[in-house]
Formats: C-alpha cells, sequence, structure tokens
C-alpha cells in the first residue's frame, strides 16, 4: 500500500470505524423499525453503503476544517493535512467525490428520501464548523447522524411517522452524550486554542450534564418501546444500555483523556445493545 492510500485512508477514519458503527446503528435499528422486521434488501445495502461514505466524508471535511488547529492538539497532530502529508485541495476534491457517490446511491431510492438527502447532505457539511461559533457541535453532530433515521423510514415505508422523530431526538441526546466524553478528552487542549464544544462549556458540571442525557436518551426509547408495543426483549436492550451508561459514568470518574475516550467508544455496546434487541423483537413476533 502506498503512503498516499494510507494517508487518504487517514483522512476518511477507516482505520478507525467507530464512528461508522456509531451512525450504523440508529440507522438500522430504524430500517428494521420502519419495516417491522428485515428491511429491503436493496435499501439495507443502501444505507449500509451510505453510511460508510458519509461518515468518511464528514471526517475529510472536518479535517479540513481543522487543518491550522489539529497539529496543535495532542490527540490530532498527526492527521494527515496537520502533518502536511495531504493538501487542502486534495480533502476537498475526496470530499466531493465520496458525496456524489453518497448521492448516487440515494437516486436509487423514492423522491421524498432524494429530498431528504440535501438536508443530510448540509448537516455534514457544515457540521465541522459549529465549533467556531457554538458551544454546542455535539448537538449539531447528533442532527447530522441521526437524520438518517427519517431517511430510512422514507426509504422504507414512503413516509416518517412520529415514531422516526422520537428516534432522532433520542440520537440527539445519545450523541451529545457520547461526543461530550470524547470531549472531555481535548478540553484542555480546545480552551487553549478556542475551540468550543459542550465539554468546556458544561466544565465542571459535566458528568451530572452527560448522566441527564443519557437518562434523556433512556427515556425517549422507552416511549418508543411503548409506542411499537415492544416485547420485553426489547427492554433487556434498554436495561442492558442504561448498565452501559452507568459504567460510562465510572470511567470519566476523573475525567482522564484515555478513560474519556475509552468510554465514548463503550457506546458501540449501546448501539449494538438496542440493535439486537430490536431485531429480536420482530424475530420473534
Amino acid at each position: 500500500m502506498s503512503d498516499t492510500l494510507k494517508h487518504y485512508i487517514q483522512l476518511m477514519r477507516l482505520d478507525r470505524p467507530i464512528g461508522i458503527l456509531l451512525l450504523l446503528w440508529p440507522t438500522v435499528t430504524a430500517l428494521w423499525i420502519a419495516a417491522e422486521g428485515i428491511p429491503d434488501l436493496k435499501v439495507l445495502i443502501i444505507f449500509i453503503l451510505g453510511v460508510i461514505l458519509m461518515r468518511s466524508a464528514g471526517c475529510v471535511i472536518n479535517d479540513f476544517a481543522d487543518r491550522k488547529v489539529d497539529g496543535r492538539v495532542s490527540r490530532t497532530k498527526n492527521r494527515p493535512l496537520a502533518t502536511g502529508a495531504l493538501v487542502s485541495n486534495q480533502a476537498l476534491q475526496l470530499f466531493s467525490a465520496l458525496g456524489v457517490l453518497a448521492f448516487c446511491l440515494v437516486l436509487m431510492l423514492n423522491t421524498l428520501t432524494i429530498m431528504m438527502s440535501f438536508v443530510g447532505l448540509f448537516l455534514a457539511a457544515t457540521y465541522p464548523f459549529m465549533k467556531r461559533y457554538t458551544h454546542f457541535p455535539q448537538v449539531y453532530l447528533g442532527a447530522a447522524f441521526g437524520w438518517a433515521i427519517p431517511m430510512a423510514f422514507a426509504a422504507q415505508t414512503g413516509e416518517v411517522p412520529t415514531v422516526a422523530w422520537l428516534l432522532f431526538v433520542a440520537n440527539i441526546f445519545w450523541t451529545t452524550a457520547y461526543d461530550t466524553f470524547y470531549a472531555m478528552a481535548d478540553r484542555d487542549d480546545d480552551v487553549l486554542i478556542g475551540v468550543k464544544s459542550t465539554a468546556v462549556l458544561f466544565g465542571d458540571d459535566d458528568k451530572v450534564i452527560v448522566a441527564v442525557l443519557q437518562a434523556s436518551f433512556l427515556f425517549v426509547m422507552i416511549l418508543v418501546g411503548q409506542q411499537l408495543e415492544m416485547s420485553l426483549v426489547y427492554y433487556i436492550g434498554v436495561i442492558t444500555a442504561a448498565g452501559l451508561s452507568i459504567y460510562q459514568q465510572t470511567l470519566v470518574k476523573e475525567r482522564r483523556p484515555a478513560l474519556c475516550i475509552q468510554a465514548f467508544l463503550n457506546n458501540n455496546w449501546v448501539g449494538i445493545a438496542f440493535f439486537v434487541a430490536t431485531a429480536a423483537h420482530y424475530a420473534v413476533v
């Protein structure tokens, strides 16, 4: 593998797929709910590929936006644009190519989904710049990641019911919580260079506020379960996610950066828990 290809892989974070997984689990969970079981195979494949492409595109535009500050943050100083291994034009060309590929996939779906995809592209393209102007880029990321949920319902059923928006709101709570853990690892560097985040805004109240966000996420997921008349297996997923949330709080007790990242990564299991519980419900009913 050439060095240039390695740098492109790093730029898209394909060597670190956690972001793909955190976007994938809510998306496929929404597809299972929309289909009340296994979704249409074409729709499922398109959304899986779309998740990979759009998360990769998001990473590329994020690094483009942060190219002048990443070198001043210990965790990001070795990113390709920060080191000069790749240049801005290469990043913008890659972002455009990924966006075009994702849009080509969407064109195979219905008109409602195609129209909604423009909102998704706007959210993905503008998210990285939010940290310059607001302390709530984590909330904006939740909306960007969560937009795949109403799109999944639109693609599978041709409409976006109330439960889709409940799942969207739940995803915003969840994403804000886990991305605040991520931001806590960089807080000292972010304060020095003037980058905004919920971790900076929350300060010493960060753990409590994240706990409230986690509880809000679980509460909305319970509402989803009630509206869909889910069976016991779904609520086993809720209990599992609650236990994982408590574990994450123990990890960040002393706010050590490495453990904050570990708490962030642990959310992959939260996503798995809800997907498995949802799929299991529809498999047995």
